[in-house]
């Protein structure tokens, strides 16, 4: 058991909001106390923003405390409106039943499901399956202030934008019930998530409170406790790329673009990746990065690598990058696309060839970098946008893209 777990997270960053602070110290740094983090199956993979919220999951894992993971197989038909300006895509039972399955299989990356002190996955559509509509807000829907429900920020874009729909109003009534059922039927006292979880998650902790009241019940109370959303110093959300999110998924962002996201950030975000992904002590952090900057950003980006993707493909992306920047571009390890011959004809015009091997993600863009001097093949600047990629530029069967001074992308024509 850490028995100064509260101060280790607060130190390390992983701290931005509790509701009872005194409390959850005493909790955290006592005896093991159960918890849960919630993550809604929007997609069928997890983000950088997920994986910070399931670091904070492991440090209570490894103290001692018992997690419980529940993936939102209910709360995802309806979709969280938080921070949102346009309702989220309604996704059918069919794409939400597999995005369940894909997110179950990715977290257990970073949290422990065996051996010692497991934790166990819930999805939440096993108990508000089959709950009466009517029954449902006669016993929790009565429980909520529609005027202090649009005062929360998680409306505030919905309603700005005059598109607030009464499915979305739902939500929080859903989420708030999730804890209650945990405390109920798990002894779950704690809930953790992301900053932007806030209102929902004080909404569950009210809920308990109010009906504890109107039942004349001594229930323990339940917390909240929120770690900050992954901001870069600039103040821009972390995990987004010029491709798009930067997923968990290999299928959705390779290895080594996962690895070259992470050495790519600016020296001022380093160490706070490395205080919140990594466990490297403290010390040893800031005297690093005020030493060798360099040789901290590569530790950070292997250290987050191999926590996501494994040792293995972690060695194989740091060797990859080594042999980029030692012009050995055409390593095997690095990212690939597979594309047949018959594309090239006379000649593909490079933007839509940077189009259809998703390497820049719109044409505007690609126009764009082409004259700022951005894009090379085969280690020589393309000049113009009309510039064709014909037979004779092939290097055996395949061309090297490379955009900027670090991203590379082997394409191969079968």
């Amino acid at each position: 058991m850490v028995t100064n777990l509260f101060e280790t997270l607060k130190e390390r960053g992983y701290i931005y909001q509790a509701t009872h602070e005194d409390k959850i110290r005493e909790a955290l740094n006592g005896e093991p106390i159960t918890f849960y983090l919630g993550i809604d199956p929007t997609a069928d993979s997890l983000h950088i923003g997920h994986f910070f919220a399931l670091m904070m999951f492991r440090y209570l894992q490894d103290g001692g405390h018992k997690g419980i993971l529940v993936v939102g197989g209910a709360t995802a038909l309806v979709g969280d409106p938080s921070g949102k300006s346009d309702m989220r895509k309604m996704l059918t039972k069919e794409e939400v039943q597999h995005n369940v399955e894909e997110v179950k299989a990715l977290a257990k990356r970073f949290i422990k499901t065996d051996g010692d002190n497991p934790a166990i996955i819930l999805d939440n559509s096993e108990w508000m399956k089959g709950y009466d509509f009517v029954d449902f807000m006669r016993e929790i829907g009565i429980h909520f202030n529609v005027n202090k429900m649009l005062a929360s920020d998680i409306y505030a874009n919905r309603l700005k934008e005059g598109g607030l729909t009464f499915l979305e109003m739902g939500y929080m009534l859903m989420q708030s019930f999730d804890f209650v059922f945990l405390n109920k039927n798990y002894g779950c006292k704690l809930q953790i998530g992301g900053s932007d979880q806030w209102g929902n998650i004080v909404g569950g902790v009210n809920l308990l409170r109010k009906i504890n009241f109107q039942n004349d019940d001594e229930v323990d109370k339940i917390f909240g406790l929120t770690c900050p959303l992954l901001m870069t110093k600039e103040g821009k959300k972390m995990g987004k790329t010029e491709s798009g999110t930067l997923w968990v998924a290999r299928e959705k962002t390779t290895v080594f673009d996962f690895f070259q996201y992470f050495y790519n950030v600016k020296d001022e975000d380093t160490e706070t990746l490395l205080r919140l992904f990594t466990r490297v002590p403290l010390e040893e952090i800031i005297t690093l990065c005020r030493q060798d900057i360099i040789s901290a950003k590569r530790l950070m980006a292997y250290e987050i690598t191999k926590l996501v993707h494994g040792e293995e493909e972690a060695d194989k992306a740091r060797e990859a990058a080594v042999a980029l920047f030692s012009n050995n571009s055409a390593s095997e390890n690095m990212p690939k696309v597979e594309l047949g011959r018959n594309l090239i004809g006379e000649g593909i015009n490079i933007v839509d060839l940077l189009i259809i091997t998703n390497f820049i993600s719109s044409k505007s863009e690609a126009k764009r970098l082409i004259l700022q001097g951005g894009i090379s093949l085969n280690n020589e600047k393309v000049e113009n946008d009309k510039e064709l990629v014909t037979e004779d530029k092939l290097e055996e069967n395949f061309v090297i893209l490379k955009r900027g001074k670090k991203n590379y992308l082997k394409v191969i024509f079968l």
